[in-house]
């Protein structure tokens, strides 16, 4: 039997990060090889090779914890332009995208704070003089869903929150009558990133990767991507994985690049391995109060370094490092 279904709201958000489900499946079978292919390159490799000028980016952690920002200094030291950016729970990483001259649009959820420690000073700029755009607004919840759905491929996901609030009148996502109940549901669209950048633990050589803590909506996140980019503590056997296969949170087959990049996630916090950054993260705040004072941060600690570990060298080296080590083996004995 047919049913009309009428729309009854649609958000005025630009719809970003949406693929034809059958166009997504064909694009992976063509370009995601199933066997075990050994994936370890650079950083450098990995952001000359799959993180194009105007690509949706999506990035994996959560706020100020397990953030790829070995990952978000190489996309900026090479000046990537025009990305687009899916600010689920983008903090520090996003600022300084923005603050780099990479972004061009922002579909954002929260996305121009640094939590506790106040607002994002590149990032709220660059909104308020138009040199970025926020184009469309979700909840959080709602960006999770909109990653289910690219992982599960199918176009949309029904949820029911957000009706009658803002948020869903600044989204992309529709408002229709459920066929069967009559009652009002809301459609949030899948999300389809073009390259994902995830920071973990451990993987292997292939990219079977384990999460400590928790992962949030890296599970989803990384399953809806076409481009998978992890970043690792450290790389370790494939036995090791296999001995644990429940552990695995990310599968080889959907993973294009391995790079082993130790305290990867600094200055945000790793969890059981070590602690937020505060020093430094302060120093990019007050710094990035100014466009002259965050060009000069970007000089000194990404376009003035070659890569990642001269990075950690200028913020300290060892010291800082097993400083930030034993503040979290010290939480972890406390708790």
């Amino acid at each position: 039997m047919e049913r009309n279904i009428p729309i009854l709201a649609t958000g005025s958000g630009e719809l970003v990060g949406w693929r034809d489900p059958d166009e997504n499946r064909a694009w992976i079978r063509e370009n995601k090889p199933r066997g075990l292919v050994d994936k370890r390159m650079s950083v450098r490799e990995a952001v000359e090779r799959f993180v194009p000028d105007g690509a949706y980016l999506a990035l994996g952690g959560f706020g100020h914890i397990r953030t790829p920002m070995a990952l978000i200094y190489e996309i900026i030291r090479q000046r990537r332009r025009g990305l687009v950016i899916a600010g689920k729970t983008a903090v520090h990483d996003i600022d300084l995208l923005i603050g780099g001259g990479c972004v061009k649009k922002v579909e954002c959820a929260y996305a121009f704070g640094h939590e506790l420690r106040g607002l994002s000073p590149a990032g709220r700029r660059a909104v308020e003089s138009g040199e970025v755009q926020v184009v469309a607004e979700l909840s959080n919840a709602a960006y999770q869903w909109r990653f289910l759905a690219g992982m599960m491929g199918v176009p949309f996901m029904p949820v029911r929150n957000m009706a009658g609030t803002d948020t869903f009148e600044k989204s992309s996502a529709i408002q229709i009558k459920d066929p069967w109940s009559g009652k009002p549901v809301i459609l949030v669209p899948a999300a389809i990133p073009d390259v994902t950048l995830i920071h973990v633990p451990r993987c292997d050589r292939y990219g079977n990767a384990q999460i400590d803590g928790i992962p949030v909506e890296d599970i989803e996140l990384a399953r809806a991507s076409r481009r998978v980019l992890l970043t690792t503590e450290q790389i370790v056997d494939d036995d090791e994985i296999r001995d644990h296969p429940q552990r695995t949170d990310i599968p080889f087959y959907i993973v294009d690049a391995v790079c082993e990049v130790k305290y990867g996630a600094h200055p945000t916090l790793m969890p059981y391995l070590y602690a937020f950054d505060e020093p430094h993260i302060q120093e990019w705040l007050q710094q990035a109060k100014t466009p002259q004072g965050a060009q000069a941060y970007l000089e000194k600690y990404v376009h003035g370094t070659a890569d990642f570990s001269q990075y950690l060298e200028l913020v300290g080296g060892a010291a800082t490092l097993k400083r930030l080590e034993q503040i979290e083996q010290n939480k972890g004995r406390q708790t």
